[in-house]
């Protein structure tokens, strides 16, 4: 094949990839299995059409379903978002459109479809879906427990409408843009994993509503250059060291009228960061934890539900910060108290406390790689979780609730999540392995494989060749290679580095995915492609994932490059006199940062949206990792790229959204100036219109055709 049939073939892979968005388009996603244990809802989109429709599965007969299409309930018409839905679907990596989420009554008879800023009720028996009477705008909407009523936010403040009447009511009053109720702050969306701001009481009967005065953080804003006749968004972002959102949480009935605010220390703890009303448990009632600025101490509280009052369950405390973890406390309804999960004793576990707050025993020991909660069925003494000691492999497992016979439930070498619905009896298993695209099953509670949702999704046309290993020692890190496909082991490769290197994330993770895929295309453009996770990332314990503490540009630079030296000695066609490095967001940092300190290394950088001075990135994350900058101030200027901009000698190329409100564009400006100004040569592309995500199928072809040319120009071709 000719140099130019290959261009050609390699072009056509990318505008695949992106078209079909990394060939995910077509696969079932959020599915739930209904109450009664007999069907599964799920939501899938067209191979190549970003636009979620919902499905109905029967696992009895294997059959499958359409429900309901958006285009039958918009009647032609465009999907229309409000600025503060796009915001929040920003906050949650939401970037498809049609019924991004969905939610089925307590006794799963309808299902509630939010599109277009407006709801619309499926009826699961008769199979049509109606309009409810509910004004543009809406976000969040949720079912009360009893099924009679909807409660959602608009214009600032919590709305119930009845499902017999059709009619709304308001129930908070006041809201402002810059005083609301019922809305997550920036932070708890952003940083703290919370996306909802308001609760049903198990009842239907209250409501609790968090009230947000953002009126002395800092107002930025978001504006596209490229459209200056449209009016710029305005958002409080608070800054490291500045004034947060103030928080309070206040408990009204379902019809409004007076509120009692929930008394706790919030000068000491200002976070709100989980609130837990649990249903039908002896002993318990509406339960928050509350959390320092500076994330060292976490409060778990019960709630005086008459009087607003709190009382202490339980005080977790870490010296560097806590990792917050939104599903607990998980009350058990037997009154045996609630499940927690701590660090204490040098790596995620889980573990029961009493009613009180006590600790009773650990139900899953820190050895085994906790990471997250599936289901507790309490009738029969068993829990799910899914966690594996290599952070490479997620699991899920059973255990009983007394921390005996656990049973790993998954085989199949890779990352594989489930979900239980109101059902005890079935699940519904994502798997992520090294030799499929994500399959979703159906599976009895004993593991017994039963069905599997049907994809529609174009499957691509090669498999790559990625290889995980364990390289280097002190810390021994771990590392993942992608050669050509067409690779000649008599040849020295150009090396690129696809970097994140920042804490709640990994690279390594030796699955089919999207992820994996571009780097398959990119090596096959002749490079060896590499990824190794520093210390700071997750899952391999608590010191190794605090070593990050008071720095983000040694230990993790460090890191990166002895685990490249490492992985060279291994596969001696790694040309390390030509390396490149790229990566977004904290990879855009790290990218930046080493082409800034180590160009003895990396020849090349392409830095996507990065994070440059971090007193100009939000509180909660920067604090917790750097503390305030009024006392870290050399922390702050040692993290920062500016104060490296006058070293540059390697080839740069920033790549930065125009319309970020995560990672403002301010960043690269900033550099690019720094930069300018100390006499440096680098390239800059801005990405006009964009967030801190890029969708749009055009630009993503666009954007990895330049990445390579620019690694080509710099790095070269195979020797």
């Amino acid at each position: 094949m000719s140099a130019q049939g290959a261009e050609l073939v390699n072009q056509q892979y990318l505008r695949d990839h992106a078209l079909t968005r990394g060939f995910m388009l077509g696969r079932p996603v959020s599915a739930t299995v209904t109450p009664d244990g007999k069907k599964v809802i799920f939501l899938r989109a067209e191979p190549r059409a970003a636009s979620l429709r919902l499905f109905e599965y029967d696992i009895d007969s294997k059959e499958t379903q359409e429900l309901v299409t958006p285009q039958q309930l918009l009647k032609g018409a465009e999907e229309q978002l409000s600025a503060e839905e796009k915001a929040r679907r920003e906050r949650m990596r939401v970037s498809v459109g049609g019924f991004t989420s969905y939610q089925l009554s307590k006794d799963g008879s309808k299902i509630l479809l939010p599109l277009s800023g407006k709801l619309y009720l499926f009826d699961r028996a008769t199979k049509e879906a109606r309009p409810l009477n509910a004004p543009q705008g809406v976000i969040d909407p949720k079912f009360s427990p009893d099924g009679k009523s909807i409660a959602y936010v608009r214009d600032n403040d919590v709305y119930v409408l009845s499902l017999s009447s059709n009619k709304e009511h308001q129930v908070t009053k006041g809201g402002t843009p810059t005083k609301s109720n019922g809305l997550a702050e920036f932070v708890a969306q952003e940083e703290i994993g919370r996306f909802s701001g308001f609760w049903w009481s198990p009842d239907s009967r209250t409501i609790a509503y968090q009230e947000t005065d953002t009126s002395e953080v800092e107002v930025w804003y978001v504006t596209d250059p490229a459209k200056p006749g449209q009016a710029p968004h305005a958002m409080a972002y608070p800054r490291p060291g500045r004034a947060n959102a103030k928080v309070r949480l206040g408990l009204t009935g379902v019809n409004g009228g007076r509120t009692t605010w929930i008394e706790w220390d919030s000068a000491k703890y200002p976070y709100l960061a989980t609130v837990t009303w649990p249903a039908d448990t002896q002993g318990a009632s509406l339960t928050i934890c509350v959390q320092t600025r500076d994330q060292r101490e976490l409060a778990v509280l019960a709630v005086d539900e008459k009087s607003g009052r709190t009382r202490p369950l339980h005080i977790e405390k870490d010296q560097a910060w806590i990792n917050l973890d939104q599903q607990m406390p998980r009350w058990l309804k037997s009154g045996a108290g609630f499940l927690w999960t701590t660090e204490r004793d040098g790596s995620l576990a889980l573990e029961l406390r009493s009613p009180t707050g006590a600790a009773v025993r650990t139900i899953v020991p820190p050895q085994m790689g906790y990471q997250k909660l599936v289901h507790v069925n309490e009738e029969r003494g068993e829990i799910f979780f899914i966690g594996h000691p290599d952070p490479t492999e997620a699991h899920l497992h059973r255990i009983k609730t007394n921390g005996t016979d656990m049973v790993k439930l998954t085989q199949e070498k890779g990352s594989h999540n489930a979900s239980f619905g109101r059902s005890d009896d079935y699940f519904v298993r994502t798997s992520l392995t090294a030799d499929a695209m994500p399959a979703v099953s159906v599976h009895r509670a004993t593991g017994e494989q039963v069905g599997g949702l049907p994809s529609v999704a174009e499957e691509p046309l090669f498999a790559p060749r990625n290889e995980v290993l364990k390289v280097g020692s002190n810390p021994e890190l771990f590392a993942e290679i992608v050669r050509p496909r067409n690779f000649d082991d008599t040849k020295k490769y150009p090396v690129i580095v696809e970097v994140y290197g920042g804490p709640t994330a990994n690279v390594v993770k030796g699955v089919r995915d999207p992820g994996i895929l571009l780097r398959q295309w990119l090596a096959d453009q002749g490079f060896i492609v590499v990824a190794i996770d520093n210390r700071g990332t997750p899952g391999r314990g608590r010191a190794w994932e605090r070593a990050m503490l008071n720095s983000f540009a040694t230990i993790t630079l460090d890191d990166q490059v002895s685990g490249l030296r490492a992985l060279a000695q291994k596969t001696p066609q790694m040309d390390l006199t030509r390396v490149g490095i790229r990566g977004w967001s904290f990879g855009g940092y790290m990218s930046a940062l080493a082409a800034l300190k180590r160009p003895d290394i990396y020849r090349a950088a392409v830095a996507g949206a990065p994070v440059v001075d971090w007193e100009d990135y939000d509180t909660h994350y920067t604090e917790r990792y750097l503390g305030l900058p009024q006392q870290n101030a050399e922390v702050y200027k040692a993290s920062s790229l500016l104060t490296y901009a006058d070293k540059l000698q390697r080839p740069l190329l920033l790549v930065h959204g125009t319309s970020d409100d995560n990672v403002f564009f301010l960043h690269s400006l900033k550099l690019a100036d720094a930069l300018f100004k100390n006499r440096k040569h680098f390239e800059i592309l801005p990405l006009s219109g964009l967030t801190h995500m890029v969708p749009d199928p055009v630009v993503m072809e666009a954007l990895w055709t330049r990445t390579v040319q620019f690694f080509k120009t710099h790095l070269g071709d195979p020797e």
